[in-house]
């Protein structure tokens, strides 16, 4: 239990040096004194400083695939859009609010996303993830929502990746701003609200 412990315990410091200062510029030493063992003493649980980065990536994942709505949606199946017939405006605002407040504020998921940010411009590997967290599975599940509001008759039937990319962008950006400025949570809360609203205005049927 112990090791398992301690094992965690090195993960959460690699995840806030990486989160800050990026993976090139966090030292073993520095994850060894973050957790109060020797430098020798981290290399029995981990083989390398990549491969904690490795671990980080993945059980950060995992926690994202268990609560993101981005993660396992599919629009085009009966079983996943049966709660959601005769979904409102108000029903979207709340749904997109409560998966911002879901990023901002799980401290993993946040840590992961500040992580692949550093890292998309020095990381191979890290720049395809962070293309695929915040962008192709984000407009893909916007687009499936878009395009079964359009089955439903709510919406007209125009270009659904472009009316993703119209949904989608605006929130991504504030989504930012909050990350640089917290204070303004409820500000860019409230522009989301304004935002959705619009757009259903204008694209109703």
């Amino acid at each position: 239990m112990e090791k398992s412990n301690t094992r965690e315990e090195i993960l959460e410091a690699a995840l806030d040096y990486f989160s800050v200062n990026g993976y090139e510029a966090t030292s073993i030493s520095q994850l060894a004194d973050a957790v109060g063992i020797r430098k020798a003493s981290l290399y029995s649980h981990f083989a390398s400083k990549q491969e904690i980065l490795d671990t980080v990536v993945e059980t950060t994942l995992k926690g994202y695939a268990d609560h993101s709505i981005f993660a396992n949606a599919n629009w085009d199946d009966p079983d996943f859009t049966r709660d959601k017939l005769g979904m409102t405006e108000e029903d979207v605002v709340k749904h997109v609010q409560g998966q911002i407040r879901y990023i901002l504020h799980d401290p993993r998921v946040s840590r992961g996303r500040k992580m692949l940010m550093i890292e998309q411009f020095r990381n191979k590997e890290l720049s395809v993830l962070q293309t695929k967290q915040n962008y192709t599975d984000v407009l893909h599940y916007f687009e499936g929502m878009l395009k079964f509001l359009i089955r439903e008759g709510r919406l007209k039937n125009m270009d659904s990746e472009i009316m993703a990319a119209q949904f989608s962008s605006p929130i991504t950006v504030w989504i930012n701003l909050c990350d640089r400025e917290p204070e303004r949570e409820d500000e860019v809360m409230e522009l989301v609200r304004k935002h959705i609203i619009q757009f259903f205005e204008i694209y109703q049927k």
